[in-house]
Order: C-alpha cells, then sequence, then structure tokens
C-alpha cells in the first residue's frame, strides 16, 4: 500500500449544496430562502419578532432577583468527610479546613468558603474550621469528641475593610 492508495470511504463525505446555481439544481431561483424581504436578505432577521403582535418574552411578567453579592459556598457532608478520613486523604490530628480539602482532592474549589452540613455517620476526632455549619453537623462532630470553628466570611478582593 501507497500513501497515494489511501482514500476515504465512499459517502463518508458529502460535496457542499451550491446555492443560485439554476433552477434545475433544485436550489436556484431564491436559493431556499423563500420569498423576498427581510428574510431573503443576509444579515438581518428579528428574533422572536411577531408581526407587530406584544412578543411572548414581553408578554410574560417579570420574575426574580439576582444578587450579585451572593456569596457561594463550597458545601460538605459529614459522610464524605468521614470516607476522606477512612480513605487516609486527610489527617485526622491536623486542623481540617478548605485549603486542606482542596488539597487532598476531596473539594475541587475553595469558592467563597466553606459550609459544614449534618449528613451521614460521623466519627473521627476531627478540628474543624469552615464558615458555616448547620446545628446537626456540629453536634455530631463535638459527640465524636472534635470541635467545629466557624470562621468570619472570606472578604472578596477589593472589598472594603
Amino acid at each position: 500500500m501507497k500513501l497515494s492508495d489511501i482514500a476515504d470511504n465512499a459517502g463518508s463525505r458529502n460535496k457542499r449544496m451550491r446555492v443560485g446555481r439554476g433552477i434545475g439544481s433544485g436550489k436556484g431561483k431564491q436559493a431556499g430562502r423563500g420569498g423576498k424581504g427581510q428574510t431573503a436578505r443576509s444579515g438581518v432577521r428579528i428574533k422572536g419578532f411577531e408581526g407587530g403582535q406584544m412578543p411572548l418574552h414581553r408578554r410574560l411578567p417579570k420574575r426574580g432577583f439576582n444578587n450579585i453579592f451572593r456569596v457561594e459556598f463550597a458545601e460538605i457532608n459529614l459522610d464524605r468527610l468521614q470516607d476522606a478520613v477512612d480513605a487516609k486523604k486527610i489527617d485526622a490530628g491536623s486542623v481540617v479546613n478548605v485549603e486542606s480539602l482542596v488539597k487532598a482532592g476531596v473539594l475541587r474549589r475553595a469558592k467563597g468558603g466553606l459550609r459544614l452540613l449534618g449528613r451521614g455517620e460521623f466519627k473521627a476526632k476531627l478540628n474543624i474550621e469552615v464558615h458555616g455549619a448547620s446545628k446537626t453537623a456540629i453536634a455530631a462532630v463535638e459527640k465524636a469528641g472534635g470541635s467545629v470553628k466557624i470562621l468570619a466570611p472570606a472578604k472578596e478582593e477589593g472589598e472594603a475593610a
């Protein structure tokens, strides 16, 4: 076999349709664009225009509110923390915080801080530093002999002190 013998499988590549090449081609005259007017021209078409009728996106009421100052927390449940301890990803002797969990691969990214949630069984004695925790999570950690320290919310850069 030579390099010049290599070819695509039959039918694997289609030739592009050349429009506006005569009526016999099947795509002649208006070239598949219908009649005349705005929609036949290139680069113009009013999306959502309903012929002067009030368009659907303006007939429906406005809803909701996006708080631009919202702080997103990374969340972790007690069962995931226990699994990480069992898998020896985090050391039970050291302080467990966002940075240590990201470094251990338990969390993907720190976001605006860490919130501890109370799902699952928890047996490890850990000292945990988080930016927020549920009451059930705090109770479960303290029952296991550990402690939970609530940190102040992480300040964003450029924010006034």
